[in-house]
């Protein structure tokens, strides 16, 4: 029937190490072949049994065979009789009595004989005593037994804790029940309660493989059965359902057997490592990114299918089965619902035709702080009516007016959209959101697929209108609180990212398709430009903090005018926090909040002045100053003598700082007496989110590229950095640095380091040619072309340029010394890092403190590519 089972070639008659390996790599080489043309379900289970057979022969040739007081168990896994090229094999020795000497001394040699053809063997020895009591105080072990399946042996020894294993005094459905459901809980907090991450493991993730053989370890232990199909009979779960489980599986072990293959090893997470070659061997295609983009989608669409059933199956088991004869307290909502307990149930298997009901469930959500759930058997209707649909739920005007309900209503972002996106509720009604769904981006810097993201950053905005998250970010909940159309902001995040993956610019696509809904949902034409606005420029704020210099009036001049009022200010900095932190909840730090927010601020009070009424920059410098000054006098500072140092400081210095800053360095610069020692000071606390780095030295030669090295040194990152050169030829450079995890640098031996390091760098130590750490896993699979472009710049003396890259450790000490060769000075320098990308941002002059000549831009953009080419490569 199958070709799987046509290997017949019979192993050695002869026990010989090589022959058994040989014999191993044989039919190893078979199921790889065989693996495109044969069912999942024969390569797992003919795996199993070719491991029977040697198990068996091997157990002869240990003279266990005529032990008649043992018996050999297959449990876990390979007792349902299904085995992975690399999977554990989980083995029982079931003895009558603690083992003498020889046969202690058998056993050991049968283990050996199984670790030196290199099989990942999980065994224990015990007594039927021995193994009931252990089980008792452990789930995972009484689970194990569960799916014990005899190898050989003494069978009435097998039969004995088989009768034992499934009996209610060994454990009750319910308190098994109970242990596996809080098992699968930690697992899910293990996960952060999702699927959805850059490298998920296909067999503990949510929705993955456990999650599957929980649904069915609960109930085989209630009915005392060996197999999910016979769960149909007592209508554990419907044909349909079986059906769909088979076919998530099925799936899922194809992935799973593929990551065998590729990595030679029991792995279960899918590693970006792998990823690529998985894709194509699961037929996939094999053009990089988009297969495993193909591949992975389709795995976010499984787990997600599981999930729901998982959540079901075990509501429906624990209320229907376990708990069948407790009453519990039913009130009717409407016509069509009631309340069962906590859980929305549908009044009738009908209820579902009129198609509005859909959407009135989660009105009811939404409307009832009560209700923390769906009833199984409305979750069970809810799946059925969806593969019935005939179009989109859209269509109908009475779930529009709902729809528009729902967005409006003050909890209708709380339970009410996560449970409509989790039943793909969300999906049947907007017919783009289906395009999302299990949409992977192949790189480090998004962490969940499209629609989990857009589904997180829904979740960020509802917070801002609750008062206990009041203190996490202040401004967007004084904003969210007066806007009157909350429901535009929540419509702009659905649409934001709607479009990707469609080809073209996700936002102008996302843009067109939300102009589309406004029409069709009769919102007024203010209401729909707005909306398509936000979604046109939801990358815009964000860009402008992290790239550009916003301490500059004329960067925030030109975001404003691109804004055109305080209105649209106030929807796009509530999106751009919520979308960034929404992203990957290991990229967002205080410093990115306080970027965002300077930028906010300094945008408002331009349009309160009146664009035509910008600050001008010597009303800045004159402003600061006036308020340094007498902060220092208090400190007994001559003033003569703080002028004369500030006169020889560039004006822009003063533009740049805030007062509190430029007072700080003041003191320690006119306390500084040898000017030949570097001056190192690190903020003891976080300024703007960041730990601030100054420092005062002679400027010389390959400055720039000694600090950043002795930065990297200390394992800190770099986000910001000004760089100015007095007019005495000192240096006045502040670096912004964060710890690995984006947290500001608060130890204070952490800073003390930091301080010696630099001072070590500048003064030439280190060698700056030191082996660089190599490449992580995760970078080693990424491919950034490096790109170097001059952009026009906001003053004729100097040139802006902007460098994409991979982000390799010491990037930026790299970039420093290419500068240095070319003869290039650094003023200002913004470092941001989107995953694996590096997108770095510099404003520099030649040697004669002059903007870059055309011929001199060419020689420093080939220096620059031969250096970052260099660097992949290596």
């Amino acid at each position: 029937m199958s070709q799987v089972l046509s290997f017949n070639r019979p192993l050695p008659e002869r026990y010989s190490l090589d022959a058994y390996k040989k014999h191993f790599a044989e039919f190893q080489e078979f199921q790889a072949r065989a693996f495109h043309s044969q069912p999942i379900n024969a390569l797992v289970k003919a795996r199993a049994r070719f491991v029977d057979e040697v198990l068996l022969q091997l157990w002869q040739y240990c003279d266990l065979a005529k032990d008649k007081s043992i018996s050999l168990l297959a449990v876990g896994g390979y007792g349902r009789g299904e085995l992975h090229p690399y999977s554990d094999i989980d083995l029982l020795l079931l003895v009558e009595k603690r083992p003498g000497s020889a046969q202690h001394e058998a056993i050991g040699r049968f283990i050996t004989l199984l670790w030196d053809l290199r099989l990942e063997v999980g065994h224990s020895v015990r007594t039927l005593k021995e193994t009931l009591s252990l089980g008792k105080e452990d789930i995972t072990i009484a689970t194990n037994l569960l799916e014990m399946r005899l190898l050989t042996g003494n069978k009435q020894l097998f039969n004995e804790l088989h009768e034992a294993a499934m009996s209610e005094s060994f454990w009750t459905s319910q308190a098994f029940f109970q242990a596996k459901r809080h098992e699968q809980q930690q697992r899910h907090a293990q996960y952060h309660g999702t699927a959805y991450n850059l490298e998920p493991n296909l067999k503990a993730n949510p929705g993955g493989l456990r999650d599957i053989q929980t649904i069915g370890w609960v109930a085989k232990k209630h009915f005392n059965t060996r197999t999910m199909r016979e769960l149909v009979a007592y209508q554990y779960l419907t044909e349909d359902e079986y059906q769909e489980l088979m076919e998530c599986e099925a799936y899922l072990w194809q992935m799973r057997f593929a990551l065998h293959l590729e990595a030679g090893r029991n792995e279960n997470r899918i590693l970006f490592d792998y990823q690529p070659a998985a894709a194509e061997r699961l037929g996939f295609g094999a053009d990089g990114k988009a297969s495993v983009e193909r591949m992975m989608k389709r795995f976010f669409r499984t787990v997600q299918r599981v999930s729901e059933l998982n959540e079901m199956l075990l509501q429906h088991f624990e209320g229907s089965i376990l708990n069948s004869q407790q009453k519990v307290k039913v009130s009717q909502l409407d016509d069509y619902f009631e309340l069962h307990g906590h859980l929305i149930k549908a009044s009738d298997n009908a209820v579902f035709a009129k198609r509005d009901n859909l959407l009135r469930l989660f009105w009811h959500i939404a409307n009832n702080s009560n209700i923390t759930g769906v009833h199984s058997t409305t979750i069970r209707l809810i799946r059925q009516v969806r593969r019935r649909l005939m179009g989109d739920l859209q269509d109908y005007e009475a779930c529009r007016q709902l729809f528009l309900a729902l967005l409006r209503h003050p909890r209708g972002m709380d339970k009410a959209i996560t449970l409509m996106h989790r039943y793909g509720i969300l999906a049947a009604y907007l017919p783009q959101w289906r395009n999302i769904e299990g949409q992977m981006q192949f790189d480090l810097f998004h962490a969940y697929t499209v629609d989990e993201h857009t589904h997180r950053l829904l979740k960020n905005l509802y917070k801002y209108s609750l008062p206990e998250h009041d203190s996490e970010f202040p401004l967007c909940s004084d904003i969210v609180k007066k806007m009157e159309k909350p429901e535009l902001l929540y419509l702009a995040g659905i649409f934001h990212d709607i479009a990707k993956g469609r080809g073209g610019d996700h936002s102008e696509l996302g843009a067109m398709d939300v102009r589309e809904f406004a029409k069709l949902h009769k919102l007024s034409d203010f209401d729909s430009k707005l909306i398509a606005w936000l979604v046109e420029n939801h990358l815009l704020m964000s860009v402008t903090a992290q790239r550009r210099d916003i301490h500059d009036p004329q960067v925030v001049a030109e975001f404003a005018e691109k804004v055109r009022d305080e209105t649209r200010l106030n929807y796009l900095y509530c999106l751009t926090l919520a979308d960034i932190r929404a992203t990957n909840d290991n990229l967002w730090n205080d410093w990115k909040g306080s970027l965002l927010r300077e930028l906010f601020l300094a945008t408002q009070k331009a349009f309160r002045r009146g664009l035509e009424k910008p600050m001008d920059l010597r009303d800045l410098i004159r402003e600061n100053q006036a308020e340094a000054l007498p902060l220092l006098i208090k400190q007994s500072f001559i003033e003569s003598e703080i002028l004369q140092l500030w006169s020889r400081i560039k004006a822009d210095y003063f533009a740049r700082y805030s007062p509190k800053q430029i007072v700080w360095h003041t003191e320690h610069i006119l306390r500084h007496k040898d000017p030949n020692e570097p001056l190192v000071l690190v903020s003891k606390a976080p300024i703007k989110g960041g730990t601030q780095v100054f420092v005062y030295t002679r400027d010389q030669a390959g400055l720039f590229a000694r600090m950043v090295a002795a930065l990297d040194s200390k394992k800190v990152n770099i986000y910001d950095a000004q760089i100015m050169t007095n007019k005495d030829g000192f240096a006045m450079d502040t670096f912004v640095v964060l710890e690995q995890n984006g947290e500001a640098v608060t130890s204070p031996s952490r800073q003390q380091s930091i301080k010696k390091a630099l001072e070590q760098f500048i003064a030439g130590k280190p060698d700056l040619s030191r082996q660089k750490p190599r490449l992580s896993r995760q970078m080693r699979q990424f491919s950034v072309p490096p790109k170097v472009v001059f952009l026009p710049g906001n003053t004729k003396h100097r040139t802006m340029l902007e460098i994409a890259a991979l982000d390799t450790p010491g990037l930026l000490c790299d970039l420093g010394q290419v500068f240095q060769q070319c003869g290039v000075n650094i003023h200002a320098a913004k470092i941001t890092t989107i995953g694996e990308r590096a997108e770095d941002f510099f404003l520099i002059s030649n040697a004669a403190d002059d903007a870059l000549t055309a011929e001199q831009q060419s020689e420093l953009k080939r220096s620059l590519i031969a250096q970052l080419s260099q660097q992949t490569e290596g």
